[in-house]
Order: C-alpha cells, then sequence, then structure tokens
C-alpha cells in the first residue's frame, strides 16, 4: 500500500513537471512564431500568436499543429498599383494543420479562416474626394460614409446646383459586397439634386467606388464584407497559409 502511493505521488510530480515544461515550450513558440510573423510581414507591433491544444510537446513530434490563432492590432495592406496603403484593424486568423519544416524556420496552415475591421474613414478615402461633374450645372462629392442599418452602408453626398450648395447633404444607402480582392460599394437608389436630371452613370461615377485590398498575412483573401457601426466588417479565408518562414 505504501509503495503504491509513493507510486502516485511520483506519477503526480512527473505529470506535473510535464504540464510545466509542455507549457514553457508552448509558450517559447508562441513568442518565435509571433517576431517571425512580425518580421516576414513588416508589421509595427507584436502580434499575438496562441497555440491550441495540449499537450503541445506531442505536437511538435508529428510536425504539425492542430490550431494556431493569430491576432494583428493594425495591418496596412496593399490599397492599388501606385502603393497606397489601407489600414485593416483587429485582424484575426484561425489556422488549422500548421505544418513546419524540420528546422523550425517556416511554418504553412492548410487552412485559415477570419476576421478583421475597415474603418469607415478609412473606406472613405476610396471615394472621390474632390467635387465632380453629374449632371449640367451639377457637382457632387461624397463626404461621409456611416451605417445604414440592415448590412448597407449610408453615403452621404454634398452637392452645388448652378454654383449653389444644397442647404442639405443628400444619403443614399448602399450595398457592399466583395469581388476577388476589392470591396465594392454599389448605390441601391440614386439621389436627386434639387429637379435636376442626372445621367446615371456620372452619378454613379460619385456614390459607387471601389477599394482593393491586396498582399493581407501570409495570402489570405477576402471572402466576405458586411456593414456594421462603426465600418466594415470582412471575413478572409486561405489555403496553404504562411504563418512564418
Amino acid at each position: 500500500m505504501r509503495a503504491l502511493r509513493i507510486l502516485l505521488v511520483v506519477v503526480v510530480i512527473l505529470g506535473g513537471l510535464f504540464v510545466i515544461a509542455d507549457r514553457l515550450a508552448v509558450n517559447f513558440a508562441e513568442d518565435e512564431t509571433a517576431e517571425k510573423l512580425k518580421a516576414n510581414e513588416g508589421l509595427a507591433t507584436t502580434p499575438d500568436v496562441s497555440i491550441k491544444g495540449f499537450p503541445f510537446l506531442t505536437q511538435v513530434a508529428g510536425g504539425e499543429l492542430d490550431d494556431v490563432e493569430v491576432g494583428i492590432k493594425d495591418y496596412e495592406a496593399t490599397a492599388g498599383t501606385g502603393g497606397e496603403k489601407i489600414r485593416i484593424q483587429d485582424l484575426q486568423a484561425n489556422m488549422k494543420g500548421v505544418a513546419f519544416s524540420s528546422d523550425f524556420s517556416s511554418a504553412t496552415a492548410a487552412d485559415a479562416t477570419g476576421s478583421a475591421s475597415i474603418s469607415y474613414a478609412e473606406l472613405l478615402k476610396a471615394a472621390k474626394s474632390e467635387p465632380n461633374r453629374v449632371g449640367p450645372g451639377v457637382t457632387a462629392q461624397v463626404v461621409g460614409l456611416s451605417d445604414g442599418g440592415n448590412g448597407k452602408i449610408k453615403v452621404t453626398v454634398e452637392a452645388s446646383v448652378l454654383g449653389n450648395k444644397l442647404p442639405q447633404p443628400l444619403t443614399v444607402l448602399s450595398s457592399v459586397a466583395v469581388e476577388g480582392d476589392t470591396v465594392r460599394v454599389h448605390a441601391d437608389t440614386l439621389p436627386s439634386f434639387g429637379g435636376v436630371r442626372a445621367a446615371e452613370n456620372e452619378v454613379r461615377s460619385i456614390t459607387d467606388f471601389q477599394q482593393k485590398i491586396d498582399d493581407l498575412p501570409g495570402g489570405i483573401k477576402l471572402d466576405k464584407v458586411e456593414a456594421a457601426a462603426d465600418g466594415v466588417e470582412i471575413s478572409v479565408k486561405g489555403s496553404n497559409v504562411r504563418l512564418a518562414g
């Protein structure tokens, strides 16, 4: 009986030491991965990396991690061929089946899904910022974006007719969608400029606009987008996503 108690104590102690060693190892791996990701993507701040699953050391022995979560507070994605940038906020990515090289210099996830957001102020940069002619004697420009409810964006337009600024801004509800690597905003209906008729294509040159978002971390891609209270919420996904190396 005494021998059994001693054996149980030894097992508990060894188990505790294994857990401690496992947690120390996973914390070290998370820190190293975060630093590699920061360097690879040119991030201004170190991302959050969380390796899920227990035990970690047996996953390492198998050469693949089951589940890795990455959080990047702010990320500047490429927004056009001219080198423009757009700020992506709170990018969260969940990566499954992360295989790594034998020297731990690179890691690639089989699949990844995630979410992020773009503020309306940031998205507004894609709209025309200067007044543009939309009809005989009529100029207009988009001056604001906000939540229109039910997944729509409210687009606020200021207009002048024959040199006189309309007393109140005009608003239209617009749909937002993803097409490839581009977020597109399309007005559901068109505004009326003080009774002056304007050609639809000229009006849409103001109300409708697009924002390309390329070069997201690890090669993930845009999937879906929806208007929300403070900006648009985007979903991302990818396969063979590079986590490090």
